[in-house]
């Protein structure tokens, strides 16, 4: 970590976002989690985020920025550009500071996303649906901006945004009993984890800050392994909160020399995580919101015996995304299986492969042929959900012992995401 830095966020600019967002923010608890505490034999507090107002961070940077704007910025309005989080903090903020704004969001935006930033930014708002992805509302919000002069509130990059996320860093130091010994945080474009790190490198040096990223959309990880801010070319988008294809350059330079590690962690490892904080605490995080917690498994023996906070970023998980989740998280613990079988030219295949091959606990949860004509010769797509992973193997041995010719759709991502 270098000694000094012109693009670091000072505590000045900090305590600035502190005395904007005071009375509009919620100030969200820091809660001791004794499931987790117990399972990795340390003391593990969640910063709950998801809690908050508009049930992500989101706000703090948004309204920060937003509270900062000069009164003949504030005239011409704002826009801003998201699918998610952000739009609604920035709907949130023009309604409660009297600022109009456009909202750009992807055309392919769930309806309940998009109700939400309406909800929250009332008649302050028009949201404009436009495109199928973020970036082509990206590149919308920003020729409006050009076109009009309204401001452009950045959804990480900025300095007003980093500083306002760094209020989270300030009030969770403010509620540990002790200063933690480590700090996961979600890193998507990296606005939440500059301002994080921002403000606890200043005022406990010796708390380590872990950014934490989905493997599908690793920008932070792949920047810092290149030396400079690279674009990934391809992106899974289901940590939506976190799938960014490029850090930020100012999130980037900060990170880069505050954070003290970046880690990945699988997608469903993130779907087995949001399904565990709902079983066991009754917490409803989102994707990104998960992510931290989803990697103290990674960090097991270091965090042994510490002070760990988690910060749960956000909680705006689509209810109609749980069979998703469920399915991701089945794949990735080893228990949900898909297999492209070809049946032998025999009578009586298929009731073979049923009464000899499937074990006493295993479930057929899909099959479907893939030829409309000759299905008897043709191959099927088989979904299979085990008892216990350890069932795995000996179903692959009798299935090659009976003769039944099959190709593992779970190892090859390209098939796997074509047919299932």
């Amino acid at each position: 970590m270098s000694t000094q830095s012109l693009h670091r966020i000072g505590l000045e600019e900090i305590m600035q976002a502190h005395m904007h967002l005071k009375d509009v923010i919620v100030r969200t608890p820091l809660q001791y989690n004794r499931v987790l505490s117990e399972r990795y034999n340390c003391q593990v507090w969640l910063k709950r985020e998801d809690l908050q107002i508009v049930r992500s961070f989101k706000i703090r940077g948004a309204y920060h920025l937003m509270r900062s704007l000069a009164p003949e910025d504030v005239a011409k309005g704002v826009v801003c550009a998201s699918a998610g989080n952000h739009a609604q903090g920035v709907a949130y903020s023009c309604q409660t500071l009297g600022i109009p704004g456009k909202i750009y969001m992807p055309s392919t935006t769930p309806r309940q996303k998009v109700k939400q930033v309406s909800f929250f930014g009332g008649d302050q708002v028009e949201v404009i649906l436009t495109g199928d992805t973020f970036d082509d509302a990206y590149s919308e919000a920003i020729a409006e901006s050009t076109r009009s002069g309204m401001a452009f509130i950045h959804p990480f990059d900025d300095r007003k945004i980093i500083a306002g996320n760094g209020t989270v860093g300030q009030e969770l130091m403010e509620k540990a009993e002790s200063a933690p010994d480590f700090i996961f945080v979600t890193v998507g474009g990296g606005g939440l984890a500059a301002g994080v790190a921002s403000y606890i490198k200043i005022v406990s040096p010796a708390t380590h800050i872990i950014g934490v990223e989905p493997e599908g959309a690793p920008s932070l990880r792949a920047s810092l392994d290149a030396g400079e801010v690279v674009p990934l070319e391809q992106i899974d988008k289901f940590v939506d909160g976190a799938a960014v294809k490029r850090i930020g350059d100012l999130t980037f330079a900060i990170c880069r020399d505050l954070v003290d590690d970046v880690i990945t962690v699988p997608e469903g490892k993130v779907c087995t995580t949001m399904l565990d904080l709902y079983n066991e605490n009754a917490i409803v995080a989102e994707p990104a919101g998960a992510l931290p917690i989803a990697a103290l498994d990674a960090y097991r023996d270091q965090i042994a015996g510490k002070n760990v906070v988690c910060v749960v970023s956000g909680g705006n998980n689509d209810v109609d995304r749980m069979q998703e989740i469920k399915e991701r998280s089945l794949i990735y613990e080893g228990y949900k299986h898909y297999f492209m079988v070809s049946f032998p030219q025999r009578a009586g295949a298929l009731r073979e492969f049923l009464d000899q091959v499937l074990g006493p606990n295993d479930d057929i949860t899909r099959f479907e042929y893939t030829k409309k004509s000759n299905k008897d010769n043709g191959p099927a797509l088989v979904g299979i959900e085990l008892k216990h992973r350890e069932d795995y193997e000996p179903l692959i041995d009798r299935m090659a012992k009976k003769g039944f010719q099959f190709f593992e759709l779970n190892k090859d991502p390209v098939l796997f995401n074509l047919l299932i």
